[in-house]
């Protein structure tokens, strides 16, 4: 049975997986984003997502418990204005960009990174090498436009005293609370949640998996 491992303590990610029918664990890395970002010098919104998703993915599967598994990992950055925005982390960062994302747009990219751990070697004298591993360890990032509603400030204010938005990329969620301030996406909306399962599908197929592989039952 295929094994995939989710490289990331999102619990948005994880519901959409099971949402979708994906069996999979959880395996959170330790990376340390700032430091990966500082030691590549990596500020494209685009390239950094990908970077940061090979990174825990990468690190996750270094673990002993990663053997014979597919690993993903992923990570949402936020450009506005040609701007990085990852997680607000605090009240006042998260209240001055949504001022300034009120009635305008920016793009969503996820990056996926994928790494294959299943065994490559295989017993000649098995013509059954449906488990066998590729060695794979690939990646891509998918991006969508959100287009915001005008937001008031006692609004903002209320959605910041929730929580939600301060450990988000871009202080904003699309399937929870912020959704109420989304006026449209432009591109996978999945992507905006932080995992495209599209995507996925097309980096299973690189490692020789179907998705349906993965499906329950």
């Amino acid at each position: 049975m295929v094994r995939l491992i989710l490289a990331s303590q999102s619990p948005a990610r994880t519901k959409l997986l099971a949402e979708a029918g994906i069996r999979h664990s959880i395996l959170v890395s330790d990376v340390d984003e700032d430091a990966v970002q500082a030691h590549y010098g990596v500020t494209d919104p685009h390239d950094t997502a990908l970077l940061l998703a090979r990174a825990k993915a990468e690190a996750v599967a270094a673990l002993p418990e990663a053997e014979g598994a597919l690993v993903l990992g992923c990570d949402s950055v936020f450009e506005f204005d040609g701007e990085a925005h990852g997680k607000p982390y605090t009240a006042a960062v998260a209240r001055e960009r949504m001022l300034r994302m009120s009635g305008n747009a920016g793009v969503l990219h996820t990056g996926h990174w994928l790494v294959d751990c299943r065994d490559t070697d295989t017993d000649d004298d098995d013509d059954d090498d449906d488990g066998a591993g590729t060695g794979a360890t690939l990646g891509t990032v998918a991006s969508a436009e959100v287009t915001f509603l005008e937001m008031d400030p006692a609004e903002i204010d209320a959605y910041i005293a929730t929580g939600e938005p301060l450990h988000c990329a871009g202080s904003f969620t699309i399937d929870g609370l912020g959704g109420a301030f989304i006026r449209k996406v432009d591109g996978d909306p999945h992507t905006v949640v932080g995992l495209s399962v599209s995507t996925l599908r097309g980096l299973l197929a690189a490692a020789n998996v179907r998705i349906t592989d993965l499906w329950h039952g």
